[in-house]
C-alpha cells in the first residue's frame, strides 16, 4: 500500500439531472526533510484516514508474518467436497447439452450469469467489502439480490472474508492462501476447515459497518431458503415454464453449468490473477493484472492495481476497460443511485508505478 498522505477532492461527474460525486485520491506534494532534500518521508500517515476515516480493515498489514512450525492437518469438509463433486459433473454434462437448448434458455442463462456476477463484484466487493461508493436503497436491494442470486455464502460473510484476505494476503491469515498453490487458492480452501489464523484474524477485524446494514443481516439470517429459491429453483423453473425448455436442459444448463462458471469466474480472481499476470502498480506483492480473468469475472482482473488501491471504486485505472462492474456503477450513479465513488487520481498512479512497479506499465 502506499505510504503518503492524500488529499480529497469532490468534483461533479457525468451531466445528467441527477448531481453525482466522485472523490479522487490525489499524490500530495513531497515534504522537506530536515536536510533540505525533497523526498517524502517514511512515516506518513495512512490514505484510508483522510478519505475513509471509518475504513481500514482492507488495508495490508505488511507486519503480520506466519508463526513458525508446520501446518495444522487439513480437516477435509466431505459435505462440501461431495456437492462440488457433484455440480461441476453436472455442469459437464450440460455443456453437452447447450446445442440442443432453446435460444432463449441461453439467453436467460447468460443474463443471469451477468446478474449474480454483479451481486458478488458491485455488492460484496466493491460496496460492502471495500466502501470504495455508497449505493442508495433501491440499488442495495438490486444487489442483495443478485448476491443471493450468486450463492457465494452471504454477504456479511463474503465480506469479512475478503477485508481478512486484504489484510493478511498470502499468509495462513488469507482464506485462500495463494502461496498454497493455485487449487487451493481457487477452490481447495472451500474443502477444508479454515486454518486458525484466519479465524484468530477475522475476528479481530471492526465489522460494524456490516452488522449495521439491515439489508446485509435480513439476507443473513434467511440465506439458505433465500438462496434455494433464487439460485436452483427460480432459474430452472422459468424456462420450463414459460418457453417450455425441457425440465432436464433447465436444470443442466441454466442452474447447474451457470451456476459453476460464475463460481469459477469469481474463483480465479483469487488463484490465476494471484500467480499469472504483470505487475506494473507493486512488484513486492502477489496479485497480478490478468485480461482474461477480467474477461470472465466482469472486471475483477486488475488485481494489481486492486491490492495497490483497495478503495478505488473501479478497481482498475482504466475504468470502463473490461470491466463491466465499473460501467455499470457508472451507469446507477447516472441514475442518481451511485455516488461518492472513490478514484484514485493519475498523479497518485503514477507515483506508485515509479516507486514499486515491475516496469510493464503501459500509458494508455
Amino acid at each position: 500500500m502506499p505510504a503518503h498522505l492524500l488529499q480529497e477532492e469532490i468534483s461533479s461527474s457525468y451531466a445528467t439531472a441527477t448531481t453525482t460525486t466522485t472523490t479522487t485520491i490525489t499524490e500530495p506534494p513531497a515534504r522537506v526533510l530536515p536536510n533540505g532534500e525533497g523526498h517524502l518521508e517514511k512515516s506518513l500517515l495512512p490514505a484510508e484516514e483522510d478519505i475513509r476515516p471509518e475504513m481500514k480493515d482492507d488495508i495490508y498489514d505488511p507486519s503480520y508474518k506466519d508463526k513458525e512450525g508446520p501446518r495444522p492437518k487439513l480437516e477435509y469438509v466431505w459435505r462440501n467436497i461431495i456437492l462440488m463433486s457433484l455440480l461441476h459433473l453436472g455442469a459437464l454434462y450440460g455443456i453437452i447439452l447447450i446445442p440442443t437448448c432453446k435460444f432463449y434458455t441461453w439467453l436467460w442463462g447468460f443474463s443471469y450469469y451477468i446478474i449474480s456476477a454483479l451481486g458478488i463484484t458491485a455488492g460484496a466487493h466493491r460496496l460492502w467489502s471495500h466502501r470504495s461508493y455508497k449505493a442508495r436503497l433501491p440499488l442495495r436491494v438490486f444487489l442483495i439480490i443478485a448476491n443471493t442470486m450468486a450463492f457465494q455464502n452471504d454477504a456479511y460473510e463474503w465480506a469479512r472474508d475478503h477485508r481478512v484476505h486484504h489484510k493478511f494476503s498470502e499468509t495462513d491469515a488469507d482464506p485462500h492462501n495463494a502461496r498454497r498453490g493455485f487449487f487451493f487458492s481457487h477452490v481447495g480452501w472451500l474443502l477444508v476447515r479454515k486454518h486458525p489464523a484466519v479465524k484468530e484474524k477475522g475476528a479481530l477485524l471492526d465489522l460494524s459497518d456490516l452488522k449495521a446494514e439491515k439489508l446485509l443481516m435480513f439476507q443473513r439470517r434467511h440465506y439458505k431458503p433465500a438462496v434455494l429459491l433464487m439460485c436452483f429453483i427460480l432459474p430452472t423453473l422459468v424456462p420450463w415454464y414459460f418457453w417450455g425448455e425441457t425440465f432436464k436442459h433447465s436444470l443442466y444448463v441454466a442452474t447447474f453449468l451457470r451456476y459453476a462458471i460464475v463460481l469459477n469466474a469469481t474463483w480465479l480472481v483469487n488463484s490465476a490473477a494471484h500467480l499469472y499476470g504483470y505487475r506494473p502498480y507493486d512488484k513486492n506483492i502477489n496479485p497480478r493484472e490478468n485480461i482474461l480473468v477480467s474477461l470472465g469475472a466482469v472486471g475483477e482482473g486488475f488485481h494489481n492495481y486492486h491490492h495497490s488501491f483497495p478503495y478505488d471504486y473501479s478497481t482498475s485505472e482504466y475504468r470502463w476497460h473490461i470491466n463491466l462492474t465499473t460501467f455499470f456503477i457508472d451507469c446507477m450513479a447516472a441514475l442518481g443511485l451511485a455516488y461518492d465513488r472513490k478514484k484514485v487520481s493519475k498523479a497518485a498512479v503514477l507515483a506508485k508505478i515509479k516507486r514499486t512497479g515491475d516496469g510493464s506499465y503501459k500509458s494508455g
